[in-house]
């Protein structure tokens, strides 16, 4: 089965219009593959538009603060992606000389770019012949020829590699990528395939054999962790403390002062944690939400709850603000403000013990 020159056919005539594939331009290729990891494809494009629009080009992104980096990424989550894309900008044209790698293995040496990026990048810009791998791909492979080895493992992935790399053509290396990429979200979905309407069915093994819903197979499965944070939204003078996250998935954002438990804390527990950590002798503070506010990640779900208070206090780096739009924040932040900003007015806040 001459599986590349199916997809490459199929692909002149189905491609999607993507708005980096308008050029060959590595750098847009690259703020592209990097937005769409772990991103709906509506979503990406939304946020590459943005993103393009207020960094146009490599000098505009390497120039630019973090913060600003991080203000554009708001709502995408897996922020080190927007960190590492600030990084890796700064290096190369600072340290490159604005030159941005061609080959697979100077731009795996990049902070942030994995085998998948370095592959799309080399192959789509520059027509360098190396093989894509991402979710898309490893499910047509696995279900076209029958393959059960678990994708999440080490060594199933050098199995798929070696087969990507034998069904690579001997041209158009960057179409036939994104090709592939393209039929696995068009037509080799994850749920629901249009195995009806595609040309490989009649060869492809899970569909003979009636194995598509059960390929591909991975190992793992996933722990879900439940972690309490309790936010102490402090009002000092109209202004509301906040602090920059020093570490962890959102570090360099910015949230209310936080306390984080595996366990469920009562009233009494929380007003003791917050007295020694701003070393007070009282605290007067009211719980803002009714219930929970619910936030979940890949192996978190985080149930925070969300506390006001009068009282004087102040921390190390911390900032007071009037505008909380000035600065990057989380999702599960965004949740809070967008429904209880008015709770955070000094004046419309009674306490209550």
């Amino acid at each position: 089965m001459n599986l590349n020159k199916l997809i490459l056919k199929w692909y002149d005539k189905n491609k999607r219009d993507l708005p980096w594939r308008k050029t060959k331009n590595p750098y847009n290729i690259w703020v592209s593959e990097i937005i769409l990891q772990q991103t709906r494809m509506e979503q990406g494009i939304y946020y590459y538009n943005r993103f393009i629009s207020k960094f146009p080009n490599l000098e505009s992104l390497a120039t630019s603060e973090e913060k600003d980096v991080l203000l554009l990424w708001q709502g995408l989550g897996y922020y080190s992606r927007a960190r590492n894309l600030h990084h890796t900008a700064k290096y190369i044209y600072y340290d490159l000389d604005s030159k941005f790698p061609k080959s697979y293995d100077e731009l795996i040496n990049l902070k942030g770019i994995g085998d998948y990026t370095a592959s799309a990048i080399s192959s789509i810009c520059f027509e360098k012949k190396h093989p894509v791998l991402d979710g898309n791909v490893f499910r047509i492979i696995s279900r076209i020829f029958g393959i059960k080895d678990p994708i999440d493992l080490n060594n199933s992935r050098k199995v798929f590699k070696k087969k990507a790399i034998e069904l690579l053509p001997n041209s158009r290396y960057g179409d036939y990528n994104q090709g592939l990429m393209d039929f696995g979200s068009m037509v080799c979905k994850p749920k629901n395939p249009s195995c009806s309407n595609c040309f490989i069915s009649k060869k492809c093994v899970a569909y003979k054999n009636q194995l598509v819903d059960s390929l591909p197979i991975k190992a793992k499965k996933n722990k879900i962790k439940t972690l309490y944070f309790e936010y102490l939204a402090v009002n000092n003078n109209n202004k509301i403390l906040i602090e920059r996250v020093e570490d962890g998935i959102w570090k360099n954002l910015y949230q209310f002062p936080v306390n984080i438990s595996t366990s469920k804390k009562n009233k009494t527990e929380i007003r003791k944690i917050f007295i020694d950590k701003f070393n007070l002798e009282t605290l007067d503070f009211k719980l803002i939400n009714s219930e929970y506010i619910e936030h979940k990640l890949t192996h978190i779900i985080i149930k925070s709850n969300f506390w006001f208070t009068n009282e004087k206090i102040d921390i190390d780096e911390g900032v007071f603000t009037t505008i909380l739009e000035d600065y990057p924040m989380s999702k599960l932040m965004h949740k809070f403000i967008e429904k209880y900003r008015s709770k955070l007015a000094y004046s419309e806040v009674k306490m209550v013990n």
